[in-house]
């Protein structure tokens, strides 16, 4: 069941290529695929020093969660909050449809300009996984229900991180602490840091997090917990059949 209009139009670049033999490939090195880094758009020293710090983390959660989604050959993936390359960046094989806000020109495969709160234009279960990486919480906290049921609606599983609320490092301006201020005090502590321009981002607790996508796993650096991620296993179900409905508490 599609959502009704305005409907984004799909566009096709490339074909994504099969998979090996054994499924899920290993995935190459972020630094080599994307060598703009992760914080190819903020400013200043600090995220000179932090890209390819936060490069190596995403590969070594990378490696560590996603084998968890359970994918079989010929799986079909959503990459919602895609970017300019997005999950390709790390599964270059796989076939990837990515999704944006905003309209990705360059992104080498599938691409629907769409906002997943005010709904995605695919049928129910369409992907076997929906991957959502360090998006959510730039999702306005009211309209969080709605992203993820849409999330939980078109995929069969899905993968789903955010940074840790409880993390001391703000991981979007690189500030301490600055994610606990109140926005009258975080505004021009803001501007000190490495993103630059003013944006309210919410980060999520552990609670509210598995209150949108179910259980959530740590990802730790030391004792201190970096990152929150939600995996519910790719299942095939038969032609036909659905799968079955979590109830989902509200945060």
């Amino acid at each position: 069941m599609c959502l009704p209009s305005p409907r984004p139009q799909a566009r096709c670049l490339a074909t994504a290529a099969p998979l090996t033999s054994r499924g899920v490939p290993r995935p190459p090195s972020p630094r080599s695929s994307s060598p703009s880094g992760v914080y190819a758009t903020a400013r200043g020293p600090l995220a000179r020093i932090a890209s390819p710090l936060a490069a190596r983390a995403r590969e070594r959660r990378h490696e560590r969660f996603f084998a968890l989604a359970g994918l079989h050959a010929g799986a079909r993936v959503l990459d919602v909050g895609c970017g300019a390359l997005g999950l390709r960046a790390l599964e270059p094989t796989l076939d990837i449809t990515g999704v944006d806000l905003a309209e990705r020109p360059h992104y080498p495969g599938p691409f629907v300009r769409a906002d997943a709160a005010a709904g995605l234009p695919f049928a129910d279960d369409q992907f076997d996984l929906v991957y959502c990486s360090s998006v959510i919480e730039h999702v306005a906290p009211a309209r969080r229900r709605a992203f993820a049921a849409e999330v939980r609606r078109v995929g069969r599983g899905w993968l789903v991180q955010t940074p840790a609320r409880s993390f001391p490092i703000e991981p979007h301006s690189l500030l301490p602490g600055a994610h606990w201020l109140p926005t009258l005090l975080r505004k021009p502590y803001w501007h000190l840091g490495a993103a630059g321009d003013w944006e309210e981002i919410s980060l999520l607790s552990r609670r509210e997090m598995q209150a949108l996508f179910g259980p959530a796993e740590a990802e730790r650096i030391g004792p201190l917990v970096k990152s929150w991620v939600c995996v519910r296993p790719a299942a095939r179900t038969p032609s036909g059949a659905r799968k079955p409905r979590s109830s989902l508490s509200e945060p």
